[in-house]
């Protein structure tokens, strides 16, 4: 009995089948694309807590899909294994930034698309993809909101009012609370420029106890 009877399959024409250049070619630019995925993800990052185990987790992704689909490339039989090995794969690990699905999706696209053989198709796509997150995740608004937080009685409701029409641009109401002691309003502003004396002016109003202004960095709607 030889070594080939024991496994009785074509394990050895299949490892002599590997072609080593192409493993290196496509792992290689997996390896370079996941970094500049990577790169983008550093540059585009708006959250409160930046994340590196993340960003090299894309790189990982980029070259751990580029490995999967060289093999199931390789063989039908396969393919159709690995498919249902995947399926029952599941992941528990929250995603606190909406993006970062679209990161995910972007490597293991990538690493798809690099398994199959399509390096000019990956490299061209994930240099559209990059310009386009830098050119509108980085697009500053044009007016930045603030959150407006007045404490006062209720006769000094309509002369803060005032005060707002005069020196802000924009002004929504996006809560108010009454009670014994007075009423409590928040208010999201858009100003006209980067002064921000009207606190000081509306705060030294008589029957307003205090005024906060707190820059909103949180999504809105225009």
């Amino acid at each position: 009995m030889t070594f080939q009877d024991i496994f009785k399959s074509s394990f050895l024409e299949k490892a002599g089948s590997f072609q080593a250049v192409d493993f290196v070619i496509a792992m290689g630019a997996a390896f370079v694309l996941g970094l500049f995925i990577f790169w983008v993800y550093k540059k585009t990052f708006n959250g409160v807590m930046y994340s590196a185990g993340f960003g090299v987790s894309l790189v990982a992704l980029t070259l751990i899909a580029t490995l999967v689909i060289l093999a199931v490339t390789s063989n039908v039989v396969l393919s159709l294994g690995m498919v249902g090995a995947l399926s029952i794969v599941r992941f528990r690990t929250a995603i606190k930034e909406p993006l970062d699905i679209a990161y995910l999706f972007w490597a293991i696209a990538v690493g798809i698309v690099l398994g199959a053989g399509l390096l000019p198709l990956a490299v061209f796509g994930s240099l559209f993809i990059g310009i386009v997150l830098i050119v509108f995740v980085n697009k500053k608004p044009t007016d930045h909101p603030y959150i407006m937080i007045v404490s006062c009685h209720a006769e000094a409701e309509k002369e803060v009012y005032g005060c707002l029409q005069e020196d802000v641009k924009k002004q929504v109401l996006k809560s108010k609370t009454v009670s014994e002691t007075g009423i409590e309003m928040t208010l999201e502003v858009r100003l006209k420029g980067a002064d921000s004396m009207f606190v000081n002016k509306i705060a030294g109003l008589a029957g307003v106890k205090h005024a906060v202004l707190v820059s909103y960095n949180g999504d809105y709607m225009s």
